[in-house]
C-alpha cells in the first residue's frame, strides 16, 4: 500500500479517486446489449450469454429438479450457517417495519401514510469468481418481509451452465419465485424490458461489476427503478495505535479479494501503525487463495497518515466509503460525526465480514461516493410510501378558501372550480 503523509486538502479529490473505468468507456457496450435485448429478447440473451459467459444454454430457467439437487449438495454445516445469517437478517429488517402514520391536519382533514410492497422486483446476484449466495439473503429476505409478490433472481451460469448450489439453496429458502441463468448487462436488460423467459420488473436490486452498475443506471431511462449505484467493493479503515494491526490488515484484504477493481484505504494518525499494517498485509496476502486478485486491488489502495482525528473525519466524509471501520481510542467521535458511509463497523471485534454475512445489517451498499446521497438496501427499499387523505364537509369548508386562492394565483381555474362547486353545494344545503 502506498503511503501518503498529510496530503494537502486540494489533493484529496485526486487521491481518493476510485480505480474504475469511466462511464463513457462502458456505455457503448451497455447500449449495444440493451438495444439487442429490447429488439430480440431471449435470442439476444442467449447470444450474449455465449459471448460473455462462454456457455450455450438450452433453457435459462432453473428447474425444480435443479433446485432439489442443489438442496442435497449443500453441506449441513453450511445450511446451519446460512439459516443463522437469515435469522439475524430477518430480525433486523423486520424491526424496520413502521406503522401507519395518521394525523388530522385540521378539523375534518385526515391524512395518513401507509407502506405498500413493490409488486415485482429483480435481484441480481453476481457469480463469476465468487458466487455471492449471501447477497441472496440480503435481498430476498427483506423482499419477502415487505410482501413483494414476484421475486425474480438472475445470476450468471458457470461453464457447465449451472448456478452455484449455495445460491439456489438460499433462493429457495428465502421465497424467490423464479430463478434465471443470466448475468451481466443482459440480465439487467432482460429485467428492464422483459422477455418470454424473464419477467419485466419494477425495481432492480443487487451489486455487480462496473458494467452491471452502468446497466442498472441505464434501466432507469426505461422506467425501471434501482436500489442504488453499487459497483466494485470498497473499504476505508480509520485506526490508530490502539487497534490491532493484524485485524486491520485482515479487514483490508477481505475487501481486496473481492476483485482487482476493489479499493481499500487505511487512514491513521500513526505512521508506525501504518507500517505495521503494511507488513501484516504482505504476510497475510501470501496465504490467500485469491492472492493475485487481492494483490491487484492492494496496488490501487492507499495508506493515508494525518495529524488529527478531525482531519481524518473530513477526509473520510469526502471519500464517502461503502464500508467504514473505526478502531480508535475515540470511536464515539467518528460514530457521532460521520456523515457519508454505507455501513459503519465499530471497534476491534467488528470485522466488515460480519456485515457481509451474518450480523443482520444489509451488505448491499452504495459505492463510488454515492453514500453521500444514497442509503444501503433496507426494508423501505422494497416498499413505497402511499399517502391518503379523507376530507369531510367541515374539512373542505375549513381549507376550501385557501385552495381557491392558491389555485387562482397559479392560474389554474379548474383546480379552483373543483373546490368552489363543493362549497356552493354545501352553502345551499
Amino acid at each position: 500500500m502506498k503511503q501518503y503523509i498529510n496530503p494537502p486538502k486540494e489533493e484529496w479529490e485526486s487521491l481518493l479517486t476510485r480505480p474504475t473505468k469511466s462511464v463513457e468507456v462502458i456505455e457503448d457496450t451497455v447500449d449495444e446489449v440493451f438495444k439487442a435485448v429490447q429488439e430480440h429478447g431471449d435470442k439476444a440473451i442467449k447470444e450474449f450469454t455465449l459471448k460473455f459467459d462462454g456457455v450455450e444454454l438450452e433453457s435459462n430457467i432453473v428447474s425444480q429438479e435443479e433446485i432439489q439437487s442443489a438442496l442435497q449438495l449443500v453441506s449441513e454445516d453450511l445450511k446451519i450457517a446460512i439459516y443463522l445469517a437469515k435469522t439475524n437478517i430477518e430480525k433486523f429488517h423486520s424491526a424496520q417495519k413502521t406503522s401507519k402514520v395518521e394525523v388530522e391536519t385540521m378539523p375534518g382533514v385526515l391524512c395518513w401514510q401507509e407502506k405498500r410492497p413493490i409488486q415485482k422486483v429483480g435481484l441480481y446476484i453476481p457469480g463469476g469468481t465468487a458466487p455471492l449466495f449471501s447477497t441472496v439473503l440480503m435481498l430476498a429476505v427483506p423482499a419477502q418481509i415487505a410482501g413483494c409478490k414476484e421475486i425474480v433472481l438472475c445470476s450468471p451460469p458457470n461453464k457447465e451452465g449451472k448456478i452455484a448450489n449455495e445460491i439456489l439453496y438460499a433462493a429457495q429458502l428465502c421465497g424467490v419465485t423464479k430463478i434465471i441463468k443470466v448475468g451481466g448487462i443482459q440480465a439487467i436488460a432482460g429485467l428492464t424490458f422483459g422477455t418470454k423467459t424473464i419477467p419485466q420488473v419494477h425495481k432492480i436490486f443487487g451489486p455487480g461489476n462496473q458494467f452491471v452498475t452502468v446497466a442498472k443506471q441505464l434501466s432507469t431511462k426505461y422506467g425501471v427503478a434501482i436500489d442504488m449505484p453499487a459497483g466494485p467493493s470498497e473499504l476505508l479503515v480509520m485506526a490508530d495505535e490502539s487497534a490491532n494491526a493484524a485485524y486491520v490488515a485482515s479487514d483490508l484484504l477481505s475487501q481486496a479479494e473481492h476483485g482487482s477493481d476493489s479499493q481499500v484505504i487505511l487512514v491513521t494518525t500513526s505512521q508506525n501503525f501504518a507500517n505495521d499494517v503494511s507488513i501484516e498485509v504482505n504476510q497475510q496476502l501470501e496465504a490467500l487463495p485469491r492472492k493475485i486478485m487481492a494483490e491487484k486491488a492492494i496496488a490501487n489502495s492507499k495508506s493515508i497518515i494525518v495529524d488529527s482525528n478531525e482531519i481524518a473525519l473530513d477526509l473520510i466524509n469526502e471519500y464517502g466509503p461503502e464500508h467504514f471501520i473505526v478502531a480508535t481510542t475515540n470511536n464515539d467521535f467518528f460514530v457521532e460525526h460521520i456523515s457519508n458511509a454505507g455501513s459503519v463497523f465499530i471497534g476491534n471485534y467488528t470485522p466488515e465480514s460480519a456485515g457481509d454475512y451474518a450480523s443482520g445489517t444489509n451488505h448491499t451498499l452504495p459505492t463510488n461516493g454515492f453514500s453521500k446521497a444514497y442509503s444501503g438496501v433496507n426494508l423501505d427499499s422494497f416498499q413505497k410510501s402511499m399517502t391518503f387523505q379523507k376530507i369531510s364537509k367541515a374539512g373542505i369548508q375549513n381549507i376550501g378558501n385557501a385552495i381557491e386562492l392558491m389555485a387562482e394565483a397559479e392560474g389554474l381555474q379548474a383546480h379552483k372550480n373543483a373546490v368552489t362547486l363543493r362549497l356552493n353545494d354545501l352553502i345551499n344545503e
